[in-house]
């Protein structure tokens, strides 16, 4: 059941987005933004909400996301309930501002930690362990054994096969940037 409201939840976030492409370029808005960046990844994440720019009006398109960033970006596309896990979120170096966000995301089997109670919050997030939990939010990986013997290539296998790195530049363990986790979370 917690998987049907999972898949159904990103299938209306997905609807939402493919909606979204008919709308103007509102990412040219972004004097940081420019026609190397992601621009329609960027405006659809942009106008949902998803992902927003900074309180001087810039997306920041080069700025390295964080595994609490990521977090959140999870937690708004699947509309997960983060106030809820405030103050339950059972990992020690969240910040507040991210504890919700990364609680849900745990709760729900979306993200975990790195071990010794433990996050990893400001920890740059790489293209696998972004692209692990897209996976695990459109319900692939629930169990340990569907990663075989190594987790990395599973995902990595997995993620190219249904094109989720389409037009990301980093590669599997490099830094994700905002441009690209924008393109990641579209695809």
């Amino acid at each position: 059941m917690r998987n049907l409201k999972r898949a159904l939840s990103l299938a209306l976030a997905s609807v939402m987005l493919m909606g979204m492409m008919v709308v103007g370029t509102s990412a040219a808005s972004f004097p940081d933004v420019d026609s190397n960046d992601n621009i329609e990844a960027i405006d659809v994440l942009e106008t949902v909400g998803v992902m927003i720019g900074n309180e001087n009006g810039d997306f920041e398109p080069d700025k390295n996301v964080t595994r609490a960033e990521m977090a959140v970006v999870m937690a708004k596309l699947l509309n997960l309930d983060y106030k809820y896990y405030e103050t339950t979120c059972p990992f020690n170096d969240v910040p507040d501002w991210a504890k919700g966000w990364v609680g849900a995301c745990a709760a729900n089997g979306i993200t975990s930690g790195i071990g010794g109670g433990m996050y990893g919050a400001g920890q740059n997030v790489n293209a696998v362990q972004a692209a692990l939990m897209m996976l695990k939010a459109l319900g692939y990986f629930q169990y340990p054994s569907d990663f075989k013997s190594d987790w990395l290539l599973e995902t990595t296998r997995l993620g190219s096969y249904i094109d989720l790195f389409n037009g990301v530049e980093a590669g599997v363990r490099a830094p994700m940037t905002r441009n690209d986790v924008a393109q990641l979370v579209l695809n």
